[in-house]
């Protein structure tokens, strides 16, 4: 059976205090200071007999490690929240939702949400994230609607609740008029939700090392700045294969270099994606030859490079990666960058760059763990010229890359030159 740390065993028992009294806890603790563990010792002295614990399909195996490690009385099941409509709302009698900011969407609640809510009907919930508003606090109405005793009760829906919590602005998309619900009143909010929360950062649990973060730049081959260079100029490319690339709008320019500077790009005659340049992958192999590493990619396309390139050695599972010597590990970023450990890794390398702050703070986070004393190491491998560093620029200031940002920096890209 594990031991749970000082700071976890306290945790626990204020989450117990906060669900007998509330029926909620908000465990907003950062990425690998053991909230799962955590949540699992609290659900235990709660009391519950049969849990229902949702996460990312890739946690999964992570979750049933801690649970079997700690061995409670009571049963789980561990799913994903693809899967939240197969599951019978009679069966459970608690709630564990891991990353719960993906509840979050607004003004209109999500399917996966919906759903839940059926099924958590009157049951205590632990919700867990290290991040439970990344984007705005807004995000917290639907969360707590799953639950029957949310401190937003008294509002029906969102919008009934946004006239009293949320500055409301017109933007315009697409030339459409919309209104933005993304400004909340943050004071007014915690004042209602506040005493929910137990937070716990990585320095209250005496984390030793930090995450150093490098940019390597990587010359991409000469047709490719040709190609890129051609559809700034022209916004319409087509190979020698008959392939158009287009990028008639800035949205869809921005979309396609994004794709081109690590390699791939969707044809639009075709409606596939195409590699174009392996340069990265081939530069990947070659400046972390013989060291353990971990790779995020953003596209499918470039999954298929880094298959080509380090082949056998490629692992997408998270336990093979940590109990080898000799492998590889790949995810993309969206489904890699939550729930999962790497921390054998001797590096963590990007292949790409999400345009969300959000990838970039948790996709960063995997390496850690509390008792590493190897450094940290975390490698950004960008394009020459391209557009990457603009976007890390970006997101390390806790900003998405909008259009917004790329109408800002297309005047160094009308420059480029071979």
């Amino acid at each position: 059976m594990i031991m749970l740390r000082p700071y976890q065993i306290d945790i626990a028992q204020r989450a117990c205090a906060l669900l007998q009294q509330y029926k909620i806890a908000y465990l907003s603790m950062q990425v690998r200071t053991g909230k799962t563990l955590t949540s699992l010792q609290a659900a235990a002295q709660y009391g519950a007999k049969h849990i229902l614990f949702l996460t990312k399909k890739k946690a999964i195996s992570s979750i049933e490690k801690d649970y079997n490690s700690l061995a409670p009385l009571y049963t789980i099941d561990i799913t994903n929240y693809e899967r939240v409509h197969h599951l019978s709302s009679n069966k459970y009698d608690f709630i564990i939702c891991d990353e719960a900011h993906v509840l979050g969407q607004f003004p209109q609640a999500s399917n996966r949400a919906i759903q839940l809510k059926a099924i958590a009907e009157n049951k205590p919930i632990i919700f867990l994230s290290g991040t439970p508003s990344p984007e705005s606090y807004s995000q917290l109405y639907h969360q707590f609607w799953v639950s029957s005793y949310s401190p937003f009760v008294a509002y029906n829906n969102f919008y009934s609740w946004a006239k009293e919590f949320v500055r409301k602005k017109k933007k315009y998309f697409y030339n459409r008029e919309v209104i933005d619900y993304s400004d909340a009143c943050i004071d007014e909010i915690h004042l209602l939700t506040g005493h929910l929360f137990i937070s716990y950062s990585q320095a209250d649990a005496g984390f030793i090392e930090k995450v150093k973060e490098s940019i390597l730049k990587v010359p991409m081959q000469s047709s490719t700045y040709k190609l890129t260079n051609t559809l700034i100029r022209e916004r319409i490319y087509t190979t020698k294969n008959e392939e158009i690339i287009l990028a008639d709008t800035e949205l869809k320019l921005m979309q396609k270099l994004h794709q081109l500077y690590s390699g791939t790009v969707i044809v639009d005659n075709k409606a596939e994606a195409i590699q174009i340049d392996n340069s990265k992958a081939v530069f990947i192999r070659k400046y972390f030859k013989d060291q353990k590493i971990a790779i995020f990619y953003k596209f499918r396309a470039e999954q298929e490079i880094l298959l080509q390139v380090f082949g056998a050695a490629v692992t997408t599972d998270p336990d093979e990666f940590n109990n080898s010597t000799d492998k590889i590990f790949i995810s993309q970023i969206q489904s890699g960058r939550e729930g999962i450990n790497l921390s054998t890794a001797d590096a963590l390398v990007m292949f790409n760059i999400d345009f969300s702050s959000l990838s970039y703070q948790q996709a960063k986070a995997r390496i850690q763990c509390r008792d590493r004393i190897k450094p940290c190491l975390l490698y950004w491998v960008f394009a020459e010229n391209g557009i990457e560093e603009k976007i890390y620029k970006v997101v390390i200031s806790k900003q998405d890359y909008t259009l917004k940002y790329f109408k800002k920096d297309f005047a160094m890209f009308k420059t480029l030159q071979l």
